[in-house]
């Protein structure tokens, strides 16, 4: 596999491949990660709607999608990975994906609310606007939605409480670490 591509690792599409734009602050979601998130999550989407704004290569909402959910939004700023993600789609006859050139907080501020079943916040590391992008996913949460958050740093109650948020779960592996957050304090 060279270094322009991820697989998806679970799902319909197994083993499928994406190809990765060259993004500043692109780093795709190791498998190892992506394999955690979606055993917490039962491997079986089927119906869920899910959005990630900051999709660089797809992968997160691409797996979520192979696993049965009924709608996934992907956004990126940049067009090189907008176009890698329309590719991807067309190629595995993903109907249930929307693909959309946008900021992130802008994509956030137009969820519909209480729509989602899952939002995906992986923006690079170095972007500043983390806890934005939380407080705007928030109000777009089903009563039992899911946020997942990644950064280079743990993330404990005592932040995400004040956001309306609580730790589920948490998974460092290498420099990431991999929360996942349900609404409430």
């Amino acid at each position: 596999m060279s270094s322009g591509e991820v697989r998806i690792i679970g799902g319909q599409w197994k083993r499928s491949k994406l190809p990765v734009g060259h993004s500043p602050g692109l780093r795709p979601t190791p498998n190892r990660v992506r394999e955690t998130l979606f055993n917490w999550l039962g491997q079986d989407l089927t119906g869920w709607v899910c959005a990630d704004p900051f999709a660089g290569s797809g992968a997160l909402g691409f797996e979520a999608a192979s696993r049965g959910a009924a709608s996934v939004f992907l956004a990126d700023v940049s067009s090189e990975c907008v176009a890698a993600l329309v590719k991807a789609k067309d190629r595995l006859g993903a109907a249930q994906m929307r693909i959309q050139r946008s900021d992130g907080l802008a994509v956030l501020r137009q969820l519909p609310l209480a729509s989602q079943d899952l939002v995906f916040l992986d923006p690079p590391y170095d972007y500043p606007h983390h806890e934005m992008a939380l407080k705007l996913a928030l109000p777009s949460l089903k009563p039992q939605g899911l946020v997942y958050l990644e950064l280079d740093k743990a993330w404990k109650d005592d932040v995400l409480q004040p956001m309306g948020y609580t730790l589920w779960r948490h998974l460092k592996a290498g420099s990431v670490h991999a929360h996942l957050l349900q609404a409430g304090a």
